[in-house]
C-alpha cells in the first residue's frame, strides 16, 4: 500500500511539472506588465526576491548614515543618478512612466521601514532581475556613493521640499 501511495505522489508530481511546463513555456502565462500576475505567482516572486536580498545583503556600512553630509550627498546621488524618476522625492513626483513598471516600484518612506540599511544597499549595488530595478554597481557606482544613497533613503519622510531642493540644486 505505502508503495502504492509512493508512486501515486511520484506520478502526480509529474503530471504537475509537465502542466506547468505547458502553461509557462507553452506562451499561456501572460508576461504583459498590464496584466497582474497570479496570487501565487506574485507570492512566490515576493518571496523569492526577499530571500535573496537577505541572504546577500552582508556589507556593512563605512560609517554613520546619520550624519548631514553624507545625507546630503546621498540626495545629490538620488537626483543625478535617476532615482527620482521611479520613486519620488520630498516635493518630486514619480515620472508617469512609472506606473507601468510591474511590481511597483516602492515608496521610499515604506520600504525603510521593513528593509535594513545592509539589504537596501545591496538592492541599489545589484538591482533586481524583473523589477526595473537597475544594478549601480554593473554601472561603476562606487560602495560609497552607494552608502550615502542608502543614508538619503532611510530620511526622505523626515527630508522637507526645501532641504531637498537645496542640497540637489544643479544635480537633477
Amino acid at each position: 500500500m505505502l508503495r502504492f501511495l509512493f508512486c501515486l505522489i511520484g506520478f502526480l508530481a509529474v503530471i504537475g511539472a509537465i502542466v506547468a511546463a505547458v502553461f509557462f513555456f507553452g506562451g499561456f502565462y501572460n508576461v504583459s506588465a498590464m496584466v497582474h500576475d497570479p496570487a501565487p505567482v506574485e507570492w512566490a516572486l515576493t518571496r523569492v526576491r526577499m530571500s535573496s536580498v537577505i541572504m546577500h545583503a552582508d556589507a556593512k556600512p563605512p560609517g554613520s548614515l546619520d550624519d548631514a553630509a553624507t545625507v546630503q550627498a546621498g540626495a545629490r546621488a538620488f537626483a543625478t543618478r535617476g532615482c527620482v524618476m521611479c520613486h519620488g522625492a520630498p516635493g518630486a513626483a514619480w515620472q508617469k512612466f512609472s506606473e507601468g513598471l510591474h511590481p511597483d516600484p516602492p515608496d521610499l518612506k515604506d520600504v525603510v521601514k521593513e528593509r535594513t540599511a545592509e539589504q537596501l544597499f545591496w538592492v541599489i549595488k545589484n538591482g533586481i532581475k524583473m523589477t526595473g530595478m537597475p544594478s549601480f554597481g554593473a554601472v561603476g557606482v562606487d560602495d560609497k556613493e552607494i552608502w550615502s544613497i542608502v543614508a538619503f533613503a532611510r530620511k526622505t519622510g523626515s527630508v522637507s521640499e526645501a532641504d531637498y531642493k537645496a542640497w540637489t540644486a544643479g544635480g537633477g
